[in-house]
């Protein structure tokens, strides 16, 4: 399907592609551990493409071989201004394996969705090797595992406490979110003559200096000490206590620097830019992309990610729902960048000239999917809010919730000759739909989730409540469960009216910490009566840089130091997952057991009833002191 489109349409992949465009020099190297697909739901294409933007000259090392000669590494020399680093669109280890750390047989990143084409913790491998080769040119780290990582940090696969990955890695500079405004900023200076290393006073960036040299002055920004690295490793608490600060000043407009001590060392991180404007997001997405993955994969397979994206369009980034176990609004911050409506509709226009394409696009979203154009009424407000959530435990009065815009939007989508279906894949907020939960509503609510179950629902909607228990969904930030209900309510009635039959597919989560296998009970007795066999379920994953993970880890609240139980063992996990397939026999005994250690046969004759334990007392003798002996 490329070999229409001439080689010099990707940035180059080899140094053959290189020669073609006449080059004798390249400006920057991008290492990713992704395959490339010039694609805006690609990072590495999109940093490409803005450093091809700005005037320089890249290329790209994609998947590089880390375990021979280092070939790939070399293959493009030296270049003039600096090397960039990224794992991929994934954190490597989230990538490599499950929440119980089995490895994982499949990368959707890789051609053929073969694994084993990055090494673990890939942004500081390829660093190593990096500086190895070449010490003295510069490298750039960014992308979410070094965003998420860029301080003392937990890493769930070897159990510990890691530094910052600037420590770890030895890189030179690290960009952390959405990484367009610094990179532009970096660029620019860069073409000004301003060496390297004087880049450290750049929004949105964090370095390791001497603990013994003065920090970059910058009289607008004030500085605050975390606990350093060695303290931390000792006091699990005052690890805890530094995550607070660095979640507040990630989602302030006008944050503070934030620096501490590793080791001979000083982390600087300074703070980041205020939210991209719609002109500068529209930027990004209007990009020349080819939106197909480089004709070098053709022979090797699908890219399975791609598959899943390639007819589908991000109309905004972030998220301001601030849930604890996720590194959305972490990564992307929790003000909403939204696009303008012309290049939404551009993007649309460009899906449907796709070789592939045949009417049907997967997805009109974003993280969530229906936060598009949403922001403070009063900006003012929202300048001096330190609130990691906007509807969290209320919704903020002072949020503009309208789902005008997207209603809108997807009406003007629908419109589009060529487009026969255009269908939301992205998880719906549905808490942000129920009018006794968000009591801004202008009217438009309805609205919106009528137009999604008659025009924009394949099959069945997504929804992701999460948990039924108060208890543990106050610890997740998210509503209570009673609002599940009320929306359900709400669809079901829509559904009827138009004679559908599309069902809901709520997500849960199990082993989130403050969860007992009794909360787990009491969620798999309520989707029973719910009329739900639950499909769409997981463990929590301890994931760098969330309150979740480092509960987990210290086993208090960082905002409030209060202790909190959390599932560990293997054995505890897995327990606690049975209850979400309750209706397998193979769980019923595991059931009855536990709930009877718990004084509640209520919870488990509701959910298998009590024939099984009646069966058991019926058992001859010898056969049951058969069965022990086993």
């Amino acid at each position: 399907m490329n070999n229409d489109r001439p080689i010099t349409d990707w940035l180059p992949l080899t140094r053959k592609e290189v020669e073609k465009r006449g080059w004798d020099e390249i400006d920057v190297v991008l290492v990713s551990g992704d395959a490339y697909v010039d694609h805006p739901s690609f990072g590495a294409a999109v940093i490409g493409r803005i450093i091809e933007d700005e005037g320089f000259r890249v290329a790209i090392i994609s998947q590089p071989n880390w375990r021979d000669d280092l070939r790939d590494f070399k293959k493009f020399g030296r270049p003039k201004y600096f090397f960039g680093v990224t794992s991929g669109c994934m954190d490597s280890m989230v990538n490599h394996y499950t929440a119980g750390k089995r490895k994982r047989s499949t990368d959707a990143y890789t051609p053929g969705g073969v694994s084993g084409f990055r090494p673990d913790y890939a942004t500081t491998v390829y660093t190593k090797i990096l500086k190895s080769l070449y010490p003295d040119v510069p490298v750039l780290i960014g992308g979410i595992e070094a965003s998420l990582r860029r301080v003392t940090h937990y890493d769930y696969w070897s159990n510990k406490l890691k530094p910052s990955i600037l420590s770890e890695s030895g890189a030179d500079l690290l960009v952390y979110g959405m990484g367009e405004q610094p990179l532009r900023e970096i660029l620019r200076l860069l073409k000004k003559g301003v060496p390297f290393h004087r880049l450290n006073t750049i929004k949105q960036v964090a370095f390791l200096q001497n603990k013994n040299e003065e920090l970059p002055k910058n009289k607008n920004w004030n500085t605050i000490s975390l606990a350093s690295h060695e303290v931390c490793l000792k006091d699990k608490i005052k690890f805890a206590a530094n995550f607070k600060i660095i979640e507040i000043e990630s989602n302030k407009w006008r944050a503070d620097r934030i620096i501490q001590e590793v080791g001979n060392q000083r982390l600087v991180i300074n703070p980041p830019f205020k939210t991209m404007t719609e002109k500068e997001i529209d930027k990004s997405f209007d990009l020349p992309f080819t939106r197909l993955p480089h004709p070098k994969y053709k022979k090797r397979g699908t890219i399975p990610a791609y598959e899943m994206i390639k007819f589908s369009i991000n109309m905004h980034r972030g998220c301001f729902g601030g849930c604890s176990f996720c590194t959305i609004s972490a990564h992307q911050g929790k003000f909403i960048a939204s696009r303008s409506e012309k290049s939404i509709l551009k993007e649309v226009k460009e899906v449907t000239h796709h070789p592939e394409f045949k009417g049907y696009i997967s997805d009109i979203g974003g993280p969530s999917a229906n936060m598009y154009k949403m922001k403070g009424k009063d900006e003012s407000i929202c300048a001096k809010c330190s609130s990691p959530s906007c509807i969290h435990p209320v919704i903020c009065s002072n949020l503009d919730t309208s789902h005008k815009p997207l209603t809108q939007i997807y009406r003007k989508v629908d419109q589009h000759p060529k487009v026969k279906k255009a269908f939301i894949g992205s998880g719906i907020r549905y808490d942000l739909l129920v009018d006794e939960f968000n009591k801004n509503n202008d009217g438009s609510l309805d609205e919106y989730i009528e137009q999604v179950i008659t025009r924009h629902t394949s099959g069945r909607l997504k929804v992701a409540p999460e948990h039924t228990s108060d208890a543990t969904l106050r610890l997740m930030r998210k509503p209570s469960f009673k609002y599940f209900h009320k929306f359900k309510e709400k669809y079901d009635k829509i559904s009827k009216k138009h004679e559908l039959n599309q069902p809901l597919i709520p997500y849960f989560i199990s082993s989130h910490p403050g969860c007992e296998e009794e909360d787990m009970a009491n969620l798999a007795v309520e989707t029973k009566d719910m009329g739900f066999q639950l499909e769409q379920v997981q463990d929590f994953t301890p994931t760098p840089m969330t309150v979740a993970t480092v509960i987990y880890y210290s086993g208090v609240h960082p905002y409030t130091l209060k202790s909190y139980k959390t599932a560990k063992s293997k054995e505890e996990k897995l327990n606690q997952r049975r209850f979400f397939f309750w209706y397998k026999r193979e769980n019923h005994r595991f059931i009855r057991k536990s709930l009877r250690k718990k004084g509640r046969m209520d919870l488990a004759e509701k959910l298998i009833g009590t024939k099984r334990k009646n069966k058991e007392k019926q058992i001859p003798k010898w056969l049951a002191e058969k069965r022990k002996q086993r």
